[in-house]
């Protein structure tokens, strides 16, 4: 392990250390100075299971009959599989990790039409005063910080098993949050990158607004640090953004939440319906929002209450796009 005061960067990042640390063995000066401070008296893990073993080769048996026949000769077929290291390795130990962890997921569906209403009317008036764009995420992201930090302030939990072997709750005194920020690399493969907010609890919409594109800045750019990755304490994942509609994803040692966001579209019923239809039915777009979080330390109530503080939110109680407005500048 590094010493104690380096970031320790656990769950869905891990990967991510091991593909720096070989990178570093290779040519120490191919990486970043926070890379170099971060590896010095570092000691991987012991390599996952799924990285050290050998490739599979299944082999069918023939079944009985004359082994001259097409169909016996196909079956003896050798079937060669592909060793998983590096990053995909790393992927079979988190999610078989994750498996230890008793989850339970809320579900909540959310009218989309004033949150739609005022990110509009936010880039409208950014484009005339100043640059940068607010996407729905941004908004969503704050509004579950909002809800975590006013009302709910147990989701910002987790989960300790110490060193006596009794179980223990952390109660974090600041939220962390964990972007899921999806990655194609060259080679056309993908992978999740997960850096984090710090303190997000302590910062207002405009504070939020520029971490969060920082961080991003920063993943397109290939200069996260080290430190950038430690600290998550809940996550947030917008698989939305491809459509989907709602998901269950998996939560990692180490925290108590993590929010999936789905696409944000007409009911699927209505999604062939005529513009003209749409209005004067008065329909709104909607969207549905998950809280799957640990159940040993987080109960139901508990979940349900937050995502129901969302929602309020996200429809305009509590002030919140007043809130929101008056850190921009907007009048």
């Amino acid at each position: 392990m590094a010493d104690d005061s380096s970031p320790q960067i656990t769950g869905p990042n891990a990967w991510l250390v091991d593909e720096m640390f070989e990178q570093y063995r290779n040519d120490p000066n191919s990486v970043s100075e926070s890379w170099k401070e971060f590896f010095h008296g570092y000691r991987p893990t012991a390599a996952p299971r799924s990285a050290a073993a050998p490739a599979v080769a299944p082999t069918a048996t023939p079944a009985a009959g004359p082994a001259s026949s097409p169909a016996a000769a196909d079956a003896s077929v050798v079937e060669t599989g592909t060793p998983l290291r590096g990053a995909a390795a790393r992927i079979v130990a988190n999610m078989e990790s994750s498996l230890s962890v008793p989850t339970a997921t809320s579900f909540r569906e959310v009218p989309a039409k004033l949150l739609e209403v005022n990110r509009k009317t936010i880039n409208s008036f950014l484009t005339r005063s100043r640059s940068g764009k607010v996407s729905f995420t941004h908004i969503i992201g704050y509004a579950i910080v909002r809800a975590i930090t006013e009302t709910a302030p147990v989701m910002n939990s987790a989960y300790h098993e110490g060193p006596d072997g009794k179980p223990y709750v952390v109660r974090h005194e600041h939220l962390n949050l964990g972007l899921a920020v999806d990655q194609e690399k060259s080679d056309g493969s993908r992978s999740l990158l997960v850096p984090c907010i710090k303190a997000a609890d302590t910062l207002d919409f405009a504070g939020f607004l520029d971490a969060y594109e920082e961080l991003i800045r920063k993943v397109r750019s290939n200069k996260l640090t080290p430190d950038d990755f430690a600290g998550v304490t809940v996550s947030l994942t917008n698989p939305g953004t491809i459509g989907t509609v709602q998901s269950v994803p998996r939560l990692m040692p180490g925290q108590g939440l993590i929010v999936g966001v789905g696409s944000l579209d007409y009911p699927a019923t209505y999604q062939g319906a005529d513009p003209a239809t749409l209005a004067g039915l008065g329909l709104s777009k909607v969207m549905t929002i998950t809280s799957t979080y640990d159940h040993r330390i987080i109960q139901g109530a508990e979940s349900g209450l937050f995502l129901k503080r969302v929602h309020e939110l996200l429809m305009g109680q509590h002030e919140f796009y007043e809130h929101v407005f008056r850190s921009l500048g907007v009048p």
